[in-house]
């Protein structure tokens, strides 16, 4: 009964929401875009560009209202939200241009209103842009609404036991092992089950592993919530009975489990993510393939169970969390300047592999999917080397400091042209892994993986006499045509 009502209270406020919106659209044209991504996918770089490039008067040719000259200007304007933190545009553009460094990975959501003058049909006209920056951690916590405590704890030790997954999460599953769920509640067992249950997550995030399923999000990201009961729990090898004893550890996990739902996942859903008119997704691919075929794999995973969050399904709670508002999805892969422009094209064509499935799914609930290779500021500019008589097609940048390649470990400062490899020109190739041999994607860990893709520094923009030039970019023209180029028909 009590669920019932929450569920009741929890439709209300969203049809409630959705009215002032819709009322204050009326008079002022918004677009609410969600711009999230798992760790490392380059969020924060690719709002900053995406500011820039249209504040600046960026070059878009693909992006027809700007490629026809018909943005008079676009601004920064206050954002609608008080109680959200800003995006803090300007520092970012700072760190980019005069420190030459990437700014801090998004932790926490932010918010940045972008006011758009264009000529319409009838004179000049304002497009309003809300662009929400949220890590795609918490994106990965929206199942967790449809799902028990039970299933989510059968399902979150099946996923640890397997593949690399086994070793990581070895010092938490020998200590799950020792706990009894039908034993009295003690605090101790259950901070230390948290503690190793979060260890095991963090290592299955670093980058040498890159695996990306792996919720509940606020497990890596705490923020004002660290230490608190809401992320006191862990999964618990269960008896077969339906319910737990009164009193017992499996008692106090679960309304744990269910207080987290409660006090984080259902206010981030129904005050930020049910309110998104359309939704970028960026994604680390190359992260996953130096890292080897369990984190291409996990990819694909994730990314299957983030496109499920946009679709309207039918006598769930997640149909009465969400709003179905969002009618576009863009999957972006990031980093692709990374790669010689003969394998942006596949790039692209290995992540369009890697949702098909859910992107058609996704259609029955009427929303719009894509796929997009980009690079939000390019790093490097393409060359031309020769090797043993060959010529081959290359990439010039800086390496960032720390890099590692062929036994030197770079400085940070010092130029080189490097040949990246190819992708394969056929995506079915990535995911065969195990089944035809396809050289070292067969390998189980990351050093045996086919890849390597190194981290390059930003490029040197030099200020002019009327202040900073557009950064450079790769099929950014194309994210901007795909998200809110129907609005300036």
């Amino acid at each position: 009964m009590a669920s019932l009502v929450s569920d009741l209270v929890e439709r209300a406020r969203l049809t409630a929401r959705a009215i002032v919106d819709f009322g204050e659209n009326l008079f002022s044209p918004t677009i609410r875009i969600g711009v999230t991504g798992l760790s490392r996918a380059g969020k924060t770089v690719f709002i900053t560009a995406l500011v820039h490039g249209l504040a600046r008067g960026g070059r878009f040719p693909v992006f027809t209202a700007a490629e026809q000259e018909r943005i008079l200007r676009a601004y920064l304007a206050p954002q609608p939200d008080d109680a959200v933190p800003r995006f803090d545009y300007e520092n970012h553009v700072r760190a980019l241009v005069d420190e030459r460094i990437w700014p801090e990975s998004t932790r926490q959501i932010s918010e940045l209103r972008v006011v758009i003058e264009h000529k319409g049909g009838t004179g000049q006209r304002t497009l309003t842009l809300d662009i929400v920056d949220y890590p795609g951690e918490w994106l990965l916590d929206l199942p967790l609404l449809d799902k028990s405590y039970e299933q989510w704890s059968k399902e979150s030790l099946a996923l640890a036991r397997a593949g690399p997954r086994a070793m990581l999460a070895g010092e938490w599953l020998a200590y799950n092992a020792t706990l009894d769920a039908r034993l009295p509640a003690d605090e101790q067992q259950a901070i230390a089950a948290a503690q190793r249950y979060t260890a095991y997550l963090k290592a299955c995030r670093e980058e040498r592993w890159s695996l990306s399923l792996l919720p509940p999000g606020r497990f890596l990201l705490p923020g004002d919530l660290a230490g608190s009961p809401a992320l006191t729990f862990a999964p618990l090898s269960l008896p077969p009975e339906a319910e737990p004893p009164q009193g017992s550890l499996w008692a106090m996990m679960r309304r744990r489990y269910d207080a987290y739902k409660d006090i984080v996942v259902k206010p981030f859903f129904r005050d930020h993510f049910a309110r998104l008119d359309r939704q970028i997704v960026l994604v680390d691919l190359l992260a996953a393939l130096n890292a080897g075929p369990a984190a291409i794999r996990d990819l694909e995973y994730a990314l299957a169970s983030i496109l499920d969050c946009f679709q309207v399904g039918r006598n769930t709670l997640l149909s009465t969390l969400i709003n179905p508002r969002v009618d576009k999805v863009l999957f972006a892969a990031t980093k692709a300047d990374h790669l010689h422009q003969v394998s942006h094209d596949r790039l692209e064509a290995i992540l369009g592999r890697m949702i098909e499935h859910a992107a058609s799914r996704a259609k029955y609930a009427g929303a719009e999917t894509d796929v997009v290779a980009l690079a939000a500021v390019r790093a490097t500019r393409e060359a031309r080397v020769r090797s043993n008589g060959d010529e081959l097609p290359a990439i010039v940048g800086v390496p960032a400091k720390g890099e590692r390649a062929a036994g030197h470990v770079f400085d940070g400062e010092r130029e080189i042209a490097l040949f990246p490899g190819d992708l394969p020109a056929d995506p079915q190739r990535v995911f065969d892994i195990g089944r035809n041999g396809f050289q070292g994607l067969t390998a189980t860990t990351p050093e045996e993986a086919e890849f390597r893709f190194l981290r390059f520094r930003p490029p040197r923009i030099e200020r002019t006499v009327d202040g900073l030039p557009t950064l450079p970019h790769i099929r950014l023209d194309r994210v901007l045509q795909f998200l809110i180029g129907d609005r300036f028909q």
